[in-house]
């Protein structure tokens, strides 16, 4: 039986991985356990590490957080990453260490991956986002062993970076497993729990601090906020994630506490979140659930700033910059414009319809685990 290590280090890309990782349980000749790190462990964030512990998977916690809310902090919290996941991964043996995405933790885990020859599999390599988030993909990318991708433009681009062809493979994104197959709360259900009048508009807002643009960080959510709290629709805020002006922006977001429309939280478990994706009239903000989930509830989505910049989206998203007036004006569109609402309801989603998780797990139990697999080829 093959032993699958798994990264996580956010509430997010837990969520997306959830499905995942039920397959590859269940999968007979695969087992997986989980390496919890950076917000999971973070009081003020949620400590979202109780979601995995429900979930009945074997955790190895990792100590190591953001201390503080600047780019210093990210860098050093992948460096001490890097050297107690070396230890944690010669102590654990797996076969192959599984990652998402574009975070500080999954780099460390290609690093560790690629100089203790332990085979690197890493899902959604080939997107296209922006900012420092951007440049860490493709880093984990040229680290990494087999290629999962989302889409048929990002698999032609990881074969562009000179990867072997028969190390890539198009399975789709992870996330819309957990829409086909988690029971979700009905729209009753989730307008009891949160005390929302269904019949008016909803917004769900989640927005992260984009690296570059640090020092805008509180602005930002401030012009976010404050077109929130001009229009007064129904409105549950999100905390964003730890990256540097995380905090900032949390600063920021609880000043708006006090207005009897607004609902904050640090963090909801992901079957909630989807559920609120379900219920919600507009989703507001830069997630990368806006872009990859949203499309198939047939959600609205006003993109704010840079962060997803260049990423493929559906005819649900609109594209706006920081500014209060610009985001009013993208929320009233996407709640009155009959056109582009006809729109986002035929509209379909470019990172597939589900099973991913079955697909990876497949690969990952039949793939021939030895020398060619872990020495790489350029193949121009």
């Amino acid at each position: 039986m093959r032993k699958i290590l798994y990264v996580s280090g956010t509430r997010a890309d837990y969520g997306l991985m959830r499905e995942t990782l039920f397959a590859i349980r269940k999968h007979p000749g695969l087992s997986v356990e989980i390496v919890s790190t950076g917000m999971h462990l973070m009081p003020e964030f949620g400590t979202s590490i109780e979601e995995i512990k429900k979930d009945g998977f074997k955790i190895h916690k990792i100590e190591v957080i953001y201390k503080e809310d600047n780019k210093e902090s990210m860098a050093n919290f992948i460096g001490r990453f890097i050297q107690l996941l070396a230890k944690k991964v010669k102590m654990i043996k797996p076969d192959i260490i599984l990652l998402l995405g574009d975070r500080g933790e999954m780099l460390a885990g290609a690093i560790v991956g690629t100089y203790l020859r332990v085979p690197v599999a890493h899902i959604h390599g080939g997107d296209v986002s922006s900012t420092v988030d951007e440049d860490t993909r493709h880093a984990i990318t040229k680290l990494s062993h087999i290629h999962f991708a989302a889409t048929k433009k990002s698999k032609e681009r990881i074969l562009k970076m000179g990867e072997e062809p028969w190390r890539v493979f198009m399975t789709g994104a992870p996330g819309l497993d957990n829409i086909l197959k988690e029971n979700l709360f009905s729209k009753e259900e989730i307008g009891k729990r949160y005390n929302l009048e269904l019949s008016e508009p909803i917004l769900l807002v989640i927005q992260h601090p984009v690296t570059e643009e640090v020092r805008e960080s509180g602005k930002q959510m401030r012009e976010t906020m404050e077109a929130v709290r001009e229009m007064e629709y129904q409105t549950i805020v999100i905390y964003p994630n730890a990256d540097a002006g995380g905090r900032e922006m949390i600063r920021v977001i609880e000043k708006y506490r006090k207005y009897h429309f607004v609902q904050i939280y640090k963090n909801l478990s992901h079957k909630v979140y989807l559920s609120l994706m379900k219920v919600a009239n507009v989703m507001v903000g830069n997630s990368s659930s806006g872009i990859i989930e949203a499309p198939s509830f047939h959600l609205p989505v006003v993109n704010i700033g840079t962060r997803q910049k260049g990423r493929e989206s559906a005819e649900n998203v609109i594209d706006v910059d920081y500014k209060r007036y610009s985001i009013k004006k993208a929320i009233k569109r996407a709640i009155s414009d009959r056109e582009f609402k006809k729109r986002v309801n035929k509209c379909k989603n470019p990172y597939g319809g589900g099973k991913t998780g079955v697909r990876i797990a497949d690969i990952l139990s039949k793939i021939k685990i030895d020398s060619r697999l872990l020495q790489k080829r350029i193949t121009y």
